[in-house]
């Protein structure tokens, strides 16, 4: 990965905090921090792509997985200069929001396909949650190295209510973020099944259909829970987790109302 991908600023001030004490800090707390910031996470995995040896034959799919692989003293060194977000926009307020919304978007996300997870019984809960948490990645690098081309893409989306942001996309980019992506996530030599589960092609499998319907209904709830296109959500997500659209509805809706107790 020869462009060096930045990190947001609290990852950088938690790590620089995290490493006054390295010897004394635990693997779990530092995927924690980790797992908060998806350009963070791609990073630490692209690392341990990149340092991958012929011995290895198995591909290490967990951010805890890779830091227990890497040490964490090796860690606080490899990733001693991290670069911020600001750093490469600068006064840019409309590129910073821009980048925060999609990355707050695939926090909610994360959460979502987490919780799904668990109810599935997935066994690769964590490579799930990772999942969801990168399926915007592309997006999220466009933000910081293209602003302007992201900010094309949505003010067509603004200004043609209902137009699909693939359609967008492909009219500004010539290609769609999430073929993108997984092109971008081959080439890093990212863990197979990591790859797999974010491409939306591939959603005849239970589990890129938990991390693209999370995607779907972080989108679609960004500014609240009167979108559109929720219903749809919810009959999803009731086919996925075998549940009635209302049960759907009632199990991820904080806003949701049971008429029949009232």
């Amino acid at each position: 990965m020869r462009t060096d991908i930045p990190v947001l600023p609290q990852t950088l001030s938690a790590l620089t905090e995290l490493r006054k004490n390295e010897e004394s800090v635990d693997v779990h707390d530092l995927a924690a921090i980790v797992m908060r910031d998806p350009l963070m996470t791609v990073k630490l995995y692209a690392h341990l792509a990149s340092r991958k040896s012929a011995r290895q034959i198995t591909d290490i799919e967990t951010v805890t997985g890779c830091l227990v692989m890497m040490g964490v003293p090796p860690f606080f060194r490899t990733f001693r200069d991290l670069k911020s977000v600001t750093a490469y926009l600068g006064d840019n307020i409309a590129a910073q929001k821009g980048l925060l919304k999609v990355i707050r978007r695939a926090t909610r996300a994360a959460g979502f396909a987490y919780d799904w997870a668990v109810r599935r019984q997935d066994f690769d809960t964590e490579v799930v949650t990772i999942a969801a948490l990168l399926h915007d990645i592309a997006e999220m690098l466009l933000w910081c190295f293209a602003p302007k081309l992201a900010l094309d893409i949505r003010a067509m989306l603004s200004a043609t209510p209902g137009l699909r942001s693939t359609v967008a996309e492909r009219e500004v980019l010539k290609i769609e973020l999430n073929d993108l992506e997984n092109a971008l996530m081959v080439r890093w030599k990212l863990p197979e099944l990591l790859v797999k589960m974010t491409d939306n092609r591939q959603n005849n499998h239970p589990q890129v259909r938990n991390v693209m319907y999370a995607v779907s209904l972080a989108r679609h709830t960004a500014s609240g829970w009167q979108d559109a296109a929720l219903p749809d959500d919810y009959q999803m997500i009731a086919d996925l987790l075998h549940l009635s659209p209302e049960q759907a509805r009632r199990l991820v809706d904080p806003t949701f109302v049971d008429t029949e107790v009232i």
